[in-house]
């Protein structure tokens, strides 16, 4: 059952999307301005930390949860040895260099043992902290691209997500390159900021016993200031934080549309590459190359922007590089030439203070990738939200009565699609076909026909009605362009139904009943079989795929409209000899169905009332245990 109701105000961002068929071209079209103030505005409602609770929360109730909580159990830990490892080598600092100012060249070759086993301890702490660093990467990586996926290519959302505005622009980016960013800085900065952290709590601690040794004299008294080298090292480290958030902070919405821009690029470049040879033939390169010049000036545009931005960022991020030089040691001078300091002693406190300043100075020095990561988290986080969205108020919308839904006929009652400003619904509110009874919702050309479809199938957005589907039936929608997914001849003639569902010899009959017997060597080759195959051998698989899968309900967007008189033909012999029990409903002109006498109701277009609400939405079928089929990208309405 499809219920399809007038909503307002979605959540998902439905009704700004213009009502054409196929979504992808008007939002793909957008400016660049637009783009920008949909990836810095609109998804920046979302706080970071709630889109942080969105990512870790998912990983929470992740199956690789285990294995990443062990790897990071192992890095913390390393880690921690690490900062001890430091601590140990940052005491040999002194007693070094006191030897070296002594002259004590017997003191001066124990300590160069002692440096051989601490760098030995050291090296080996790296080298496992450098391992478990891209394991945690690999598999973060591998969770957050499983997760979305799964996200998507939920029914119906894939199609639905079309309909969503600037959210839906893209997806590929989002879970490809997106996710894989999103792993790298994640874990990068997390091990770092970690780094960091347990450097700071280690070396406080040796800063502040130092601190004593640093004796001030004020009208002949001599006196320390308690926590003195603590203390310079957090304001100087605080003053470096806060020039650079101020200085940083556009990095976070230039990166964002920065994202949005090189996936436009990328989409035009693989749109070219996708139809080369319809271009060759036009010889519509040049227009092309043309065309191409937008998204490419867009990214130019945008880095040239980045790169004003990093700059000034960069003198800040370096003066304080540099500065960090000598600041420990004018910080420690006056106990040093005070004589209560060693050599040995400074060096020991340049060291600890560097340690300290570093940990402190990790927001300065990471600004750049946190706000790169800040933009990339925003971008997947509002994309798995969107998502997730499509599905919201669908259990709180009315229900099929019990009564109808032992029915065996597919029933559409009340159905309203809003299309191109206007309301298209069939001449009589309810229409309920029997098993047996073809049937035709004929509509003139460009009357909507399509939107009708996908509202059948629960994929068009706007619109209201109720559609039932007969209980224990299998469904199968046919839109008007083929889809061959990825595989062999053998996995696309058994879509969606998966490997082991039908033998070979079946496949091979059904391939030679629609004259195309030169496949069958080929049923186990992996092709591009939607780019290798012409337009009318596509037609023939999908006729191959009816046969072998012989659906109880065959819904048809025109589809035999656009083929040639043979292959009408055999379709229509093939319902007529072998596929029986499959009753046919055609939307649009109708076709090629004129044999099979159908029932015809009329497809009424009329205006769309200027009060009728923006942004009404379908509601997914409800689904039982027996799975529809669907030839096309949109999910097949379930069985209820």
């Amino acid at each position: 059952m499809i219920n399809i109701s007038r909503y307002r105000g979605s959540a998902s961002g439905f009704g700004s999307q213009s009502d054409t068929a196929s979504a992808s071209g008007p939002q793909r079209a957008r400016t660049h301005k637009d783009s920008a103030k949909s990836e810095g505005v609109e998804e920046g409602t979302l706080s970071v930390l709630r889109q942080a609770r969105v990512l870790f929360g998912a990983i929470a109730n992740s199956p690789g949860r285990r294995s990443l909580t062990w790897l990071s159990v192992a890095i913390v830990l390393i880690i921690s040895a690490n900062a001890v490892g430091q601590i140990y080598l940052n005491d040999w600092r002194g007693a070094w260099y006191d030897a070296l100012g002594q002259r004590d060249l017997d003191g001066f070759v124990l300590q160069l043992k002692i440096f051989l086993v601490i760098i030995c301890g050291l090296l080996a702490l790296v080298v496992g902290e450098t391992w478990l660093h891209q394991m945690v990467r690999i598999r973060f990586r591998e969770w957050l691209t499983h997760d979305l996926l799964n996200v998507w290519l939920h029914p119906r959302r894939v199609s639905l997500l079309g309909y969503a505005g600037e959210i839906g622009v893209n997806p590929d980016q989002r879970m490809h390159e997106d996710a894989r960013h999103l792993s790298e800085l994640t874990v990068g900065l997390g091990i770092g900021l970690l780094r960091s952290s347990l450097l700071l709590i280690s070396f406080v601690g040796v800063l502040w016993t130092l601190s004593s040794q640093v004796q001030f004299t004020w009208d002949g008294a001599t006196f320390a200031i308690p926590g003195y080298l603590v203390w310079c090292v957090l304001i100087y480290a605080f003053a470096g934080s806060w020039l650079t958030w101020l200085v940083g902070r556009p990095l976070i919405r230039l990166n964002a549309v920065r994202y949005a821009r090189e996936a436009d690029l990328r989409y035009a470049m693989v749109r070219v590459n996708e139809n080369a040879e319809s271009i060759a033939l036009f010889r519509g390169e040049t227009d092309e190359r043309k065309t191409l010049d937008r998204p490419v000036e867009g990214v130019v545009d945008i880095t040239r922007q980045l790169a004003g931005s990093i700059a000034k960022l960069t003198w800040i991020t370096s003066g304080f590089g540099w500065t960090g030089l000598v600041v420990p040691i004018l910080v420690a001078a006056p106990g040093y030439f005070g004589g209560y300091m060693s050599f040995g002693g400074l060096m020991i406190v340049v060291g600890a203070f560097n340690q300290v300043e570093n940990a402190l100075s990790w927001f300065v020095s990471n600004f750049s990738n946190i706000a790169d990561w800040r933009a990339t988290l925003l971008r997947v986080t509002t994309f798995r939200t969107a998502l997730l969205a499509l599905d919201a108020g669908q259990d709180e919308l009315p229900r099929q009565a019990a009564s109808d839904a032992k029915s065996a006929a597919f029933v559409i009652q009340n159905l309203e699609v809003e299309s191109d400003n206007r309301v298209i619904r069939p001449a009589s509110s309810r229409v309920a076909v029997e098993p047996g009874q073809h049937t035709l919702l004929k509509g003139d050309p460009g009357g909507g026909g399509h939107a009708v479809f996908r509202a059948l199938a629960g994929l068009w957005p706007k619109g209201s009605g109720t559609v039932h589907v007969p209980p224990q039936t299998s469904t199968m929608f046919v839109p008007q362009k083929p889809y061959l997914p990825l595989g062999d001849i053998a996995t696309v003639m058994r879509y969606p139904s998966g490997s082991g569902w039908m033998d070979n010899q079946a496949l091979e009959h059904a391939l030679r009943r629609v004259n195309l017997g030169h496949l069958v060597p080929h049923l186990e080759t992996v092709e591009r079989w939607d780019q290798k195959l012409s337009l009318d051998e596509q037609q023939r698989i999908i006729l191959a795929r009816c046969l072998i899968h012989a659906p109880d309900w065959l819904i048809l967007d025109d589809f035999l409209a656009s083929m040639d008189s043979t292959s009408r033909e055999m379709m229509l012999s093939m319902l007529t000899d072998e596929l029986t029990n499959t009753t046919v409903i055609g939307v649009g002109s109708g076709i090629g169905l004129e044999p099979l006498q159908p029932a015809k109701i009329a497809l009424v277009a009329s205006p769309m009332p200027s009060a009728k609400a923006i942004g009404t939405r379908a509601v997914p079928v409800v689904r039982k245990e027996r799975q529809g089929l669907l030839d096309g990208a949109a999910p097949a309405p379930t069985v209820s």
